[in-house]
């Protein structure tokens, strides 16, 4: 795979939803599969109807194929997928420097169980600025809140 060859897009919805509903199920069964099958479906439901339609989010493309993307609220980047078999390859990257250009600064928080995407965040210079014992929906799964000011 060539990383030139990748574009960043804004996110069509009519195009868009179902692949990169099925980039963020696939990725989070192998990130976040301490949360469980189950837990992960529902929260599919929230990306479909509630999370992609309401946030800005970039995709990152190869031949114009979705293979990643980036969800922002402001500044706060909500969430970060590449698909599984695109890993390692520089799309995470580039997506966060996409985000960054735009933004100036990003946060985000990240499930401390997912040590790969930690230390991929640390990589690019996030610091971590707190920690909270709990998720979004009071489950007992720590996140670490992150700060990027400037590119490493």
């Amino acid at each position: 795979m060539k990383i030139e060859s990748l574009t960043i897009r804004a996110y069509d919805e009519a195009k868009d939803l179902h692949a990169l509903s099925t980039i963020w199920f696939e990725a989070s069964r192998l990130a976040h599969a301490f949360i469980g099958e189950q837990r992960l479906g529902e929260q599919r439901i929230l990306i479909e109807e509630k999370y992609l339609p309401n946030a800005e989010t970039w995709v990152a493309c190869l031949e114009g194929a979705p293979v990643g993307f980036i969800s922002l609220l402001g500044n706060f980047v909500g969430g970060l997928f590449v698909a599984s078999n695109r890993q390692g390859h520089g799309i995470g990257r580039a997506l966060i420097a996409h985000a960054l250009a735009l933004k100036g600064e990003l946060e985000l928080e990240v499930y401390t169980d997912n040590t790969q995407a930690v230390r991929f965040y640390r990589s690019l210079g996030f610091a971590e600025m707190s920690r909270r014992a709990e998720d979004d929906e009071g489950q007992p799964f720590e996140n670490a809140h992150m700060r990027l000011t400037r590119w490493q």
